[in-house]
């Protein structure tokens, strides 16, 4: 492979894509062998995991190893937490996240597919569809990943029989397009061999389509944050001390989605005070306009009250704020969230106090079914709840924005994340009809 010059890099557009699957179905090898054949691995790491695995009494190098970082993690031969690596090739550049299979660390899951464009759900042509194969599938669908890629591994230990390929492409498909899931690509491969990887596979020339390396290169990425409402969580009020700038106050931070430019009429939200921009800082630089993921500062024209955890937002696309969230959330504490659980609500820079209203359903993984009011969610559960905040909050759908449309509930004592949520619906399946008499008392 070619080196890759700085200019050349710069071009290349960024896709942020996550592996997941049940244990043992081979993620960290598949991540091992997408960096290795890609030349993507230092001489350095390279040569450390060989010697590793030499005195494990192995003649080929353990791939996994290069992402199983953590010594619990080579001790179990598991993936524990989330390993991001950073490749590039001269087509695009990855951000790759290498989540944990086991169902304890199903959470490490769902931090790992939050900003994914793109998930690989791995399965073990032996096994097939799993439970864990099902349910990476409906977080996947749940944090509305545009792009599912199915990856077939231990092809080799099936002899690469197709129609083990096929059958297990067809019940996984069904299972996700009744998710919502919009597009699966399924690929058998090997990653232990590296059939069908980066290189095609000679022993599986029934197989048309592209190598694992080629989809992830061509697929589109469409980038449409910054053609969303625009939207600018305040992390932070910038007053300089000093002669040089007596009427500076700006308000900075990473813009969630859209754009915002110099003379645009915006809103202060939850307070709902008016003003213009009148200036734009970008690294320390005045500009004109500002867009998605951009870390700014700025400038209003009128002196109004704003602080950290307010949402500057334009004045004509303003969300609604509210103190009644309903949503869809996976549940990932070892401690079971119950309706009247007293919780704080995280949204964007703002922490408010919560209440858990309801919980009118739990989704049942095996047919998609809803099972109406549970009483509680325990770890891994995916669940609608309804929560009554202490102060309005002004939140957007999360299918119109995965960043102002989701929040996470925290444990008040210990500060422990409990649940991740996602605004409005998520599955297409009916929900229960709440029983009203079921009313817990609590109210703000």
């Amino acid at each position: 492979m070619s080196t890759i010059t700085t200019e050349e890099l710069a071009e290349t557009t960024l896709l942020r894509f996550a592996t997941a699957g049940s244990v043992d179905d081979g993620k960290s090898t598949l991540v091992g062998r997408l960096l290795h054949d890609s030349k993507s691995v230092l001489t350095d790491q390279l040569e450390a995991v060989e010697r590793v695995s030499a005195s494990r009494g192995q003649e080929a190098p353990d791939l996994a190893l290069l992402t199983d970082g953590l010594r619990a993690e080579r001790e179990q031969g598991i993936t524990i937490d989330v390993a991001y690596r950073y490749f590039a090739t001269p087509r695009r550049r990855f951000i790759l996240a290498d989540t944990p299979g086991h169902v304890q660390y199903t959470r490490n899951m769902v931090t790992g597919a939050s900003t994914a464009e793109l998930t690989v759900i791995l399965v073990d042509a032996r096994n097939g569809v799993v439970e864990q194969t099902r349910r990476h599938a409906a977080i996947a669908a749940l944090l509305r990943v545009p792009h599912a890629v199915l990856a077939v591994n231990k092809m080799d230990l099936v002899g690469y029989e197709e129609k083990v390929f096929a059958a297990i492409a067809e019940e996984f498909t069904a299972y996700a397009t009744e998710l919502g899931v919009p597009e699966v690509t399924a690929i058998p491969i090997s990653a232990l061999v590296g059939d069908n990887v980066v290189e095609p596979s000679a022993n599986m020339d029934w197989y048309g389509g592209p190598t694992v390396l080629e989809h992830l290169e061509t697929v589109p990425v469409a980038h449409d944050l910054s053609h969303c409402h625009a939207r600018l969580p305040v992390q932070y009020v910038i007053r300089p001390q000093g002669p040089d700038h007596p009427d500076y106050r700006g308000y900075a931070g990473q813009i969630a989605a859209g754009s915002f430019h110099v003379g645009e009429s915006v809103t202060v939200l939850p307070s709902g005070r008016a003003s213009k921009i009148s200036g734009i800082d970008l690294l320390g630089e005045p500009v004109d306009v500002a867009w998605t993921t951009q870390s700014v500062t700025l400038l209003l024209e009128d002196d109004i009250d704003i602080s950290r955890g307010d949402l500057i937002v334009p004045s004509k696309d303003a969300p609604a704020t509210t103190q009644d969230i309903e949503a869809t959330v996976c549940h990932v504490a070892d401690a079971p969230l119950t309706v009247g659980h007293r919780v704080l609500l995280k949204h964007g820079t703002r922490t408010v106090k919560a209440i858990v209203k309801d919980i009118p359903s739990r989704l049942t993984l095996d047919d998609l079914s809803l099972h109406p009011h549970p009483g509680q969610l325990v770890a891994n559960d995916i669940g609608r709840v309804k929560i009554r905040t202490a102060e309005p909050l002004p939140v957007d759908s999360y299918a119109d924005s995965r960043r102002t449309g989701s929040f996470i509930l925290i444990d008040p004592n210990d500060g422990q994340t409990l649940t991740a949520g996602m605004v409005g619906e998520s599955f297409a399946a009916p929900e229960p009809v709440r029983d009203d008499s079921e009313d817990d008392g609590w109210d703000f």
